[in-house]
């Protein structure tokens, strides 16, 4: 049985990263967040192994 990819609210990854909604919303414009899913009711989502994936690759970027 495969496992639902945990889907998060904006709330949620805001405390996990430490960082404002304002500076979120910069980093999205730069093209440099993690994958956003929008709801039907305009609400952001955003599922954990997108995160977890940006997560590592910015871990990789700073190791190089």
């Amino acid at each position: 049985m495969a496992t639902q990819d945990q889907k998060l609210k904006l709330a949620a990854v805001l405390e996990e990263l430490d960082m404002s909604r304002s500076a979120f919303y910069r980093m999205v414009a730069r093209g440099a967040a993690p994958k956003l899913l929008k709801l039907p009711n305009g609400q952001i989502r955003v599922r954990r192994s997108d995160l977890d994936a940006w997560w590592a690759a910015q871990e990789q970027s700073t190791a190089a």
